[in-house]
C-alpha cells in the first residue's frame, strides 16, 4: 500500500459555491476514490481561504464582520460538498486555530 495525497485550490470566502467549485471537488473525488479503490492510503484535503481584500469587502458590503461573513459561506460550502458526496478526508479553513497553530510552526 502506498501514500497518496491530493488537495485542491482553497476558494476564496467571498461568496458562494458555484459550478467551477463543483467541477474541481469532484475530478479530484474520482482520483481520490480511484487510490482508495487500489488501497493506497489517501488523504483528500480542500479549504477556504477566508482572508483578503475581497472577503473584507463583501463583508463591509453585507453589514457583516469578516469572520461572520467566513462562517456563513464556509457552511454553504460544506452543504454543498455534501449533498454532492465528496469524499474529503479534511476542510480547512484559513480562520481555523489548527491552521494558525500550523502555519506558526
Amino acid at each position: 500500500m502506498s501514500r497518496f495525497y491530493i488537495t485542491t485550490a482553497i476558494d476564496y470566502a467571498n461568496g458562494d459555491p458555484h459550478l467551477g467549485h463543483a467541477y474541481e471537488k469532484i475530478g479530484a473525488d474520482a482520483i481520490a476514490r480511484y487510490h482508495r479503490l487500489r488501497g493506497d492510503d489517501v488523504w483528500f484535503l480542500i479549504g477556504m481561504d477566508e482572508h483578503g481584500q475581497k472577503v473584507a469587502q463583501a463583508a463591509a458590503a453585507a453589514e457583516l464582520t469578516p469572520q461572520q461573513l467566513v462562517d456563513q459561506v464556509a457552511g454553504r460550502f460544506e452543504q454543498m460538498w455534501a449533498r454532492l458526496g465528496i469524499s474529503h478526508d479534511q476542510f480547512i479553513r484559513t480562520t481555523a486555530e489548527a491552521h494558525k497553530a500550523g502555519c506558526a510552526n
